[in-house]
């Protein structure tokens, strides 16, 4: 993503800006704030989609290595209003929401439970060298009323802060599964 430094920061600077087609933005958590517009377009690819993306901003030839932390949008038109972005610093640990990916098949959904994700990221504190794209968490091994917590989940190097006891994803019964055969009854 690329963007201009603004020379104004206020109610008409950013008025003028957004009628432009551009997003008035700001960049902290650095030595200092930088206050830049960015083209609307630029924020497609970022806001929508699953990932956590670590952002490339260049401003009048100059890197910076972000994180969207914040995005304000117009309440009837959704149009994006103003974002901020966190700088990030390779030897400083971030926290992020990082998506989960479900993976395997789980022999209670296939005796007719129900599969229950409680949640689409988790909160990981790590460097950001050590930052997963996702965490998989497999269900290989559930069973009706069987749930994978947050302490169950373990990836190097990145500590996760959600709650330990939170169950992320789970196997539940419904009204038409199958009982289990036990032999001799």
């Amino acid at each position: 993503m690329s963007g201009s430094l603004r020379g104004n920061v206020g109610k008409k600077d950013a008025k003028a800006q957004r009628k432009a087609g551009r997003v008035p933005c700001v960049i902290y958590g650095g030595k200092e704030q930088i206050h830049f517009s960015a083209d609307d377009t630029a924020f497609k690819p970022i806001l929508y989609t699953p990932a956590s993306n670590l952002i490339n901003i260049t401003i009048e030839g100059k890197d910076y290595l972000t994180v969207l932390q914040d995005v304000q949008s117009h309440p009837v038109s959704d149009r994006i209003l103003h974002a901020d972005f966190l700088e990030l610093d390779p030897k400083k640990p971030v926290i992020i929401p990082v998506p989960i990916r479900v993976s395997g098949v789980s022999p209670g959904v296939l005796l007719g439970g129900k599969l229950v994700k409680k949640f689409r990221k988790l909160k990981v504190k790590a460097l950001i060298q050590h930052l997963p794209d996702e965490i998989e968490i497999s269900i290989s091994s559930l069973d009706i009323n069987q749930s994978v917590k947050v302490s169950d989940i373990k990836v190097d190097k990145v500590e996760l802060l959600d709650i330990p006891s939170a169950v992320v994803v789970s196997v539940i019964s419904t009204r038409n599964v199958e009982a289990p055969v036990v032999p001799g009854k």
